[in-house]
């Protein structure tokens, strides 16, 4: 199992994928992907019990849903560099006929996802429906989703939080990536959100906090988000991050939200990540 000095050295890998896969096409969203990689890194290589092999019932096992499919390169790259499917598939992002599509989808049969994602506001519904699902069929594994903080201004969401502490989901952890930032501005400007850990609690849930781009502050987070579990009531956790995260011409801007770097960025952005696992 990786320590923290490991598991950021793989953060670093990750990064490295996602600048480069959209670059490749001059298609993506890398200013979430790079928020969120430490908290996506830390759940794959050291909290879930996953397995690779993958079966789509998610049967004996933890499983994931990324409610914000935007940031597909951050969860493509975080997949393979794991062993769900060869590395060099990440070449393949975003272009015909390929399995990595823009937003993860389930037709083309790409090991870890389970449902199609990026139509924002579904994912937590998802994941408590399958949540639900493991309670009915006695498996004590638990349920992770990540969702955006500009993804809540969608109502479902609402009528789900509602829903999972009215039925005492309580093996279910939802992750809310918290940057403050959305396509068109930030969070505050296009609907504020105010205090979401007053939301939440008022919905009956557990919340959380953590710096979701401090390893182990990431890592102690998930930890306790788990001991939490089976007491009745859902976990949200509040992940305060920055978008762009590693790349410091990216970070803390919404225009990161769904650009790509050009030639002269993707090298000054390569040259603030670390190499560590080998390039795809």
């Amino acid at each position: 199992m990786p320590d923290t000095v490991q598991l950021k050295q793989i953060a670093s890998q990750i990064r490295r994928d996602i600048v480069r896969m959209v670059h490749a096409v001059q298609s993506g969203h890398p200013g979430g992907s790079l928020g969120c990689t430490d908290f996506l890194t830390a759940l794959y290589f050291k909290i879930l019990q996953h397995n690779s092999s993958f079966n789509m019932d998610g049967n004996g096992e933890d499983i994931f849903f990324l409610s914000n499919g935007h940031i597909s390169p951050l969860f493509y790259s975080t997949l393979a560099r794991s062993g769900y499917f060869d590395v060099k598939e990440l070449a393949t992002f975003r272009k015909l006929n390929t399995r990595l599509q823009g937003h993860p989808t389930t037709h083309e049969h790409l090991p870890g996802v389970r449902v199609a994602s990026g139509s924002l506001g579904q994912g937590l519904s998802v994941a408590i429906g399958a949540a639900l699902s493991k309670k009915l069929n006695g498996d004590k594994h638990l349920v992770f989703v990540l969702c955006g903080d500009g993804e809540l201004d969608e109502g479902q969401n609402w009528e789900a939080i509602m829903f999972a502490a009215h039925h005492k989901v309580d093996n279910l952890i939802a992750t809310v990536d918290f940057n403050g930032q959305q396509i068109d501005g930030s969070t505050n400007n296009v609907m504020n959100l105010n205090s979401l850990k007053a939301k939440f609690e008022a919905f009956n849930w557990i919340v959380i906090e953590m710096d979701g781009n401090d390893m182990d502050d990431v890592v102690a987070g998930l930890d306790k988000a788990k001991s939490l579990t089976g007491n009745g009531k859902p976990i949200c956790i509040l992940m305060k991050t920055i978008m762009g995260k590693g790349v410091d011409f990216m970070e803390g801007s919404h225009e990161w939200h769904g650009i790509a770097p050009n030639n002269d960025q993707l090298a000054k952005a390569l040259a603030q990540l670390p190499e560590t696992l080998g390039d795809y």
